[in-house]
């Protein structure tokens, strides 16, 4: 990639040998990073005269984009127009402007900019990228001069969100669609249907959103704190929004592809037609999260329903592609009935895996007819799979490859790198999300063509998808924060050239963004900005402060309660303060802080206590960050649980001079469906009626204390122990955990506290 002309290169080496020769021109910060771009001297001024002309329809739509978001984002007062005119935006179809359909050129001058493209898509990602070169300090806005050329890496480049799991309104998805346009981001896949809800309407059928389309929260969020009474959660999109939603993401030339979940994941289907299940009964929508076990049946009945249901997403969706799942779909109740044996010895199929191909392969058929593709989760693979079928791969990459090596169409989206349900950091300030970290230079690092692929094989992979699972997402706002920052490294994943990529450049330009998401109201999460500040005061009169910051941005901070300035100490290392002290620290970028200034009171009291955040699971077999289930409404109560051994340790606690230890711990239904992973799931028998808080030293150590706990929590929800630790003294490991089966409710810890003498 060249990305600096012969001009501007001979002026960077004489900055470098003369301190009288002017600076190089800074490059744009721009996201993702285009194929190829050359940097110029000179800047071009845009100002509210400065006319914005577009040659035809399809240039004047691209040119009122860019109007639009630079009027926004810039205060200006932009208008399009249609005649010829000097110093001015000129927005035009040009078939030689790039052999991409995708693809733009892109010229700023000191007298003015052009932006070229063979096709509409290509104009408009110009027009997104004009926006993001406009520069403003509270002077004049302005554009670097600049000469691009740029297509994206893969055709596929999308975002996948949940609705089934918690309903987003058409609004909200519109706001989305937005920004993965500004991203230039152009799949949208849309999970409808899935166990805890049903949310599009089929005439045919209205009772997939009249039943499946509710269910009743478990625990305090599923009843009325007024009545009392039991409250459901519903939501659904009409066919009318449906299509609203369809026009406005083509506008943005973004195409959804609906998913439509078989086998499994049909709880709510089979809640609102109990004839379409193996068991023949009703059972509620789930309030429950994991895997459960509920398939639809194999009758010809059930078929017919399906493709009635296929038929009419059909209609609404005119993209290619229609999702069918396949994913998590455990066999036992195919297995255990006699009725599903006896129908696959009719169909002559030899097992349950067979089956679902057979399932797949009849429906994919009947799409073919409706002139559409069937893409599925890499589970499909399983028993056999139509040629014409697409692959997405969650799993790892290894369903990616051998879909590849048979050679199917394949989108790379593996729960390892692209899943954005799972937390980006170990903040005390992220929301409720799933177990381990998918940081945002993981996410960056993640490279979607496999190595073991040869060169045929490698044509096969379609591009990258990122998924965002709504379990643990009740607001729109923790959609937000799921999602943003980490589009913009799969943006770059997406876009960029695969050398071009470099996650150090990438954080350099990422300031830049932020400051577009703050311009046009994006939430995007603040976590891997915030300072952290972690402190040991060893038992003496001072404490050793260590900051830190996800991303390596600088830090800077205070140590007298002040807000940390852009001029306060550079952290470098370790450092001492006295107690008490309160340390104020914040990540700074080209002089700005970049997220809230973190906060930390230090004194012995304080040092003496540990929340669940900062304390580690005993053997992490599932952490999972998980919110109270009340008040109905409202902030609720995060914690900390390894849901397969609640069980947490608080590593090397000074015991020196302490008599006991105060545990605050909280209450919440175990609301997970864990299928064959049930026998992971481990507790400690209750030896009394309501169970007992254990405290050890170390997890294979001495008991150190044993309090019974009571039926119930106190009115506020939480329950608080003092255990006595009579001659502990030294540095000891602390082991906690309650016996008892952890279903249908289970204690979680919110805080320990080391009681001195």
């Amino acid at each position: 990639m060249n990305r600096w002309p012969f001009r501007s290169a001979v002026l960077l080496l004489l900055a470098l040998v003369s301190p009288l020769a002017c600076a190089a021109p800074s490059e744009p910060a721009l996201i993702p990073l285009p194929a190829q771009m050359q940097r110029d001297e000179g800047r071009f001024v845009v100002s509210d005269a400065t006319p914005v002309v577009a040659e035809g329809e399809a240039a004047r739509q691209a040119a009122k984009y860019f109007v639009e978001h630079a009027n926004t984002t810039q205060k200006l007062a932009l208008r399009v127009s249609a005649g010829p005119a000097k110093r001015a935006i000129v927005f035009a179809i040009d078939p030689k402007a790039s052999t991409n359909s995708e693809g733009y050129a892109l010229q700023v001058r000191a007298d003015g900019a052009t932006v070229k493209a063979s096709d509409p898509r290509g104009l408009f990602y110009g027009a997104v990228t004009l926006w993001q070169l406009l520069e403003s300090d509270g002077g004049a806005v302005q554009a670097p001069a600049v000469r691009i050329d740029d297509a994206p890496r893969f055709a596929w480049r999308g975002l996948m969100l949940d609705t089934a799991r918690h309903f987003r309104s058409v609004d909200e998805v519109k706001r989305l669609l937005d920004a993965l346009a500004l991203h230039k981001l152009n799949t949208f896949h849309w999970h409808l249907t899935d166990d805890q809800g049903w949310r599009i309407e089929i005439k045919k059928y209205p009772k997939l959103t009249g039943i499946g389309g509710c269910r009743f929260p478990a625990g305090d969020g599923g009843v009325d704190p007024n009545t009392g009474e039991p409250r459901p959660y519903c939501g659904f999109y009409t066919q009318d929004q449906i299509r609203d939603v369809v026009r406005y993401a083509a506008e943005r030339h973004i195409t959804i592809v609906p998913e439509i979940d078989v086998p499994g994941h049909a709880q709510a289907a089979i809640a609102a037609y109990p004839e379409l299940g193996v068991l023949g009964t009703r059972p509620p929508v789930s309030n429950e999260w994991g895997v459960n076990t509920y398939l639809f049946n194999v009758e010809e009945s059930t078929f017919r329903f399906l493709e009635d249901v296929l038929d009419e997403v059909s209609d609404l969706f005119p993209g290619t592609y229609i999702h069918l799942g396949g994913d998590e779909a455990v066999k036992d109740q195919w297995v255990s009935s006699a009725r599903v044996q006896e129908r696959m010895r009719e169909l002559g199929v030899k097992n349950e895996a067979q089956m679902q191909s057979y399932m797949i392969a009849r429906l994919e058929k009947h799409l073919e007819i409706k002139r559409k593709r069937l893409i599925g989760w890499d589970e499909i693979l399983e028993g056999g799979l139509p040629p014409q079928a697409t692959v997405m791969s969650w799993r790892g990459t290894e369903g990616g490859i051998a879909a590849a090596q048979q050679n199917h169409d394949v989108v790379m989206s593996p729960v390892s790198h692209l899943y954005l349900d799972y937390l980006q950091t170990t903040s005390a300030n992220e929301p409720p999300g799933r177990p381990a970290t998918i940081s945002l230079q993981k996410l960056y690092d993640y490279e979607p063509v496999p190595a073991a692929l040869d060169a045929a094989q490698k044509k096969h992979i379609l591009g990258v998808q990122a998924n965002v699972w709504t379990e643990h997402m009740r607001s729109f706002a923790r959609v937000q924060h799921a999602i943003f920052p980490r589009v913009a490294a799969l943006a770059e994943i997406a876009w960029s050239p695969a050398k071009a990529k470099n996650f150090d450049d990438f954080r350099s330009r990422l300031p830049a963004q932020l400051l577009r998401y703050d311009a046009l109201g994006i939430a995007y999460a603040k976590t891997p900005f915030e300072a952290e500040i972690a402190a040991d005061a060893d038992g003496g009169r001072d404490a050793k402060v260590s900051l830190s910051n996800p991303l390596g941005y600088p830090i800077r901070y205070t140590t007298d309660g002040r807000a940390p300035t852009a001029s306060s100490p550079l952290y470098e290392r370790p450092f001492e303060v006295p107690l008490p002290s309160r340390v104020r620290a914040a990540a700074f970028a080209d002089g700005r802080m970049l997220a809230p200034a973190s906060e930390r009171a230090l004194d012995a009291a304080a040092l003496r206590t540990r929340t669940d955040e900062e304390l580690t699971m005993c053997s992490n077999s599932l952490m999972l960050r998980l919110e109270d289930d009340g008040p109905a409404d409202g902030e609720r109560v995060i914690f900390n649980v390894d849901i397969f051994n609640p069980c947490w340790r608080w590593d090397g606690a000074d015991l020196d001079g302490i008599a006991a230890v105060r545990v605050r711990a909280g209450r919440i239904p175990y609301f997970f469906q864990l299928a064959h992973d049930e026998p992971h799931r481990k507790f400690q028998p209750a030896r009394s009626a309501h169970g007992e808080l254990v405290i050890r030293a170390g997890c294979d150590g001495e008991t150190l204390a044993s309090l019974p706990l009571p039926a119930q929590p106190e009115k506020d929800g939480f329950l608080t122990l003092d255990a006595k630790l009579p001659g502990a003294s030294g540095r000891r490991d602390l082991c906690f955990y309650f016996t008892g089966d952890t279903r249908p409710t289970m204690w979680a810890i919110d805080r320990v506290t080391l009681v001195p003498r």
